[in-house]
């Protein structure tokens, strides 16, 4: 049985801003790795998963920190 994560995270500032400031902070993401479409959230967290190498719970502290301009960056 297949069980499905709940994928929430919350912004508190636009996508596109969210976007731009992960850029600056990780050089490696790309556009198409950052392509946030609302209802496909569980693909988005498992591209930025693999390509910054971390779990899912901290790619969502981390777009949350960016969103709420706290910055985890690193």
């Amino acid at each position: 049985m297949k069980h499905e994560r709940s994928i929430a995270f919350k912004l508190a500032a636009p996508w596109e801003m969210v976007k731009e400031r992960m850029k600056e902070n990780n050089i490696d993401l790309s556009d198409k790795d950052l392509e946030y479409i609302p209802g496909q959230e569980e693909e988005l967290l498992q591209r930025l998963e693999k390509k910054m190498n971390r779990s899912r719970d901290q790619v969502v502290a981390y777009i949350e920190s960016i969103s709420s301009n706290d910055d985890i960056a690193g």
